[in-house]
């Protein structure tokens, strides 16, 4: 990769380091337009905010899945995208849009790429060295790439951005994906150990700057056991010297459809995050059932956000009696499937997909080639995700809950997080789902 002169920006690992020891949740919003006047307008309003943020470049879905043709053709034309397409708009471009923005604000690119290095050489061409996903939550769930292939492309594009990052007197940055993916109905611990192994990818191809994910899912306290799960999953796997935070997104399926029940998500997502011990929240905003959200929508969810977090740490933080127990529930099946991935191979890439043919690893509802598909995850009566078959999977019997998934009860659960939500704005609720 080569690199141009770029101003000097904050560090992502340095920026939410410090706003940790304030004791302040970092909040970030998933932007992108095609427009750079408009990105930068977009940058800026983010860094303005009455909150501790994070700027975020969200790129097209044509740059996601390399299709530039189609890229160059909307810029030239003058037509919209649903997002920013980095790999189309020349360097310096992108550099003069981001001189607009205050140096003090990390900016993030996000792409959703099975091969990212494009848009990591349009990165390092622009100065930029944050970014996000990961060698199987970006090619699973958002493509027909050979996880073979995909893992190659992540390997030469996360060494190439380490490398050009470190000569410009940087640390790149990563944030690993895998707690995401297909995250509503998959329960914490498959995600949980995805997004160790994801980091642990990005370590062994020389990044010492990573976040680990975790998706806000379909029971508050089971998330909060899912971050301590991971938190204790990272101290143990990742070597000392590489500096990790965790982050939570809010929740990634189908959102409620009223504006009061979007914002009771986004309130109790903020709250897991404290209680979790999360440093950063990917937010969603009240249009997120409707529409691209505009850059007003995304102010209001990020100042919403960061106002639930530092309410959230005023109050009392008890947790029920079953919480160390189902704490460790997550961690010890996480750490089972973290094994036996690792031991398939020495390389984390190949560990990876050799995991996924045998079965090893195996995601609930994934149509991915590589993925076996034999296993199933459902929302029980508290609201909790379970088991409800564990395919090949390492895991102990009694993983497996023994609840029927038909497809009547597959389109239910789908819509259960957003009508909870949006029943619980009324004053009414489903059990499980909604703090008490």
């Amino acid at each position: 990769m080569t690199t141009l002169p770029a101003r000097p920006r904050a560090e992502l690992r340095s920026y939410v380091e410090r706003a940790a020891a304030r004791d302040t949740l970092v909040v970030q919003p998933r932007m992108g337009m095609t427009d750079p006047d408009a990105m930068g307008s977009g940058l800026g309003a983010v860094a303005a905010a009455r909150a501790c943020t994070v700027g975020t470049i969200t790129v097209d879905s044509y740059t996601r899945v390399g299709d530039l043709a189609v890229a160059e053709t909307a810029v030239r034309e003058g037509l919209a995208l649903n997002g920013y397409p980095i790999a189309t708009h020349r360097p310096e471009v992108t550099r003069a849009l981001l001189d607009r923005v205050p140096p003090d604000l990390p900016v993030q690119v996000r792409h959703g790429s099975a091969d990212p290095r494009r848009v990591f050489a349009a990165m390092d061409a622009a100065g930029l060295y944050e970014s996000e996903g990961g060698p199987v939550s970006y090619c699973l769930p958002y493509s027909r790439m050979p996880l073979r292939e995909a893992a190659a492309a992540w390997s030469e594009a996360c060494a190439g951005l380490a490398e050009s990052a470190a000569a410009r007197g940087r640390r790149a940055h990563l944030e690993t994906f895998g707690g995401c993916m297909l995250g509503q109905l998959c329960p914490p611990s498959l995600l949980v150990a995805l997004s160790l192994l994801e980091a642990l990818f990005f370590v062994q191809h020389g990044l010492r700057s990573i976040s680990l994910s975790c998706a806000q899912q379909t029971h508050p306290i089971q998330d909060v056991e899912a971050l301590a799960a991971l938190s204790t999953l990272a101290e143990e796997y990742l070597p000392s010297d590489v500096a990790w935070h965790l982050v939570l997104y809010t929740y990634m399926g189908v959102y409620p459809r009223t504006a009061a029940g979007a914002r009771l998500l986004l309130e109790s997502s903020a709250r897991i995050a404290v209680r979790g011990g999360a440093h950063r929240l990917i937010v969603k905003t009240i249009a997120e059932a409707h529409r691209i959200p505009s850059v007003e929508e995304n102010i209001e969810a990020l100042e919403f956000a960061a106002g639930a977090a530092t309410g959230a740490r005023g109050e009392d933080c008890a947790l029920p009696w079953s919480w160390e127990a189902d704490c460790s529930r997550i961690h010890d099946e996480a750490r089972v499937l973290i094994e036996a991935a690792l031991s398939a191979d020495s390389d984390v890439g190949r560990a990876l997909y050799r995991s996924f043919r045998r079965g090893v690893l195996d995601v609930p509802y994934c149509l991915h080639r590589d993925n076996a598909g034999r296993t199933r995850g459902a929302i029980a009566e508290c609201g909790r995700l379970v088991w409800a078959e564990r395919g090949a999977m390492p895991l102990p019997r009694q993983a497996n809950n023994g609840v029927s998934v038909t497809a009547e009860r597959l389109l239910s659960m789908l819509q259960h997080t957003a009508r909870a939500h949006d029943l619980g704005a009324l004053g009414r609720s489903v059990p499980g789902v909604l703090p008490e």
